[in-house]
């Protein structure tokens, strides 16, 4: 009788400290509120979020772009996009 009332103490003593304790995930937000990391596309400066568009690697850095066609003007001519003034388009 005495390793049940062990094991129901400790049993509830579980529940507790996963519902409310160090184990419930309520004080932080949940899971859901992460903030996703954001690239700009090169070629349009549209933001783009890490798991949508396409991506490729330029020099050890990773861009990400909005559209087949925004990754094919980058990889075309990589240079033109990276040194562009702020504010000039890349639409001619």
């Amino acid at each position: 009788m005495e390793g049940l009332g062990s094991l129901l103490f400790f049993a509830i003593l579980f529940f507790v400290m996963m519902r409310w304790g160090c184990g419930a995930h309520m004080m932080h937000g949940g899971h859901g509120n992460h903030k996703k990391e954001k690239y700009i596309d090169p070629v349009c400066d549209m933001e783009v979020d890490a798991d949508k568009g396409y991506g490729m690697t330029h020099q050890g850095q990773s861009y990400r772009f909005c559209t087949r066609s925004c990754l094919g003007k980058f990889d075309a001519d990589p240079e033109r996009y990276l040194n562009k003034k702020a504010g000039e388009s890349h639409e001619m």
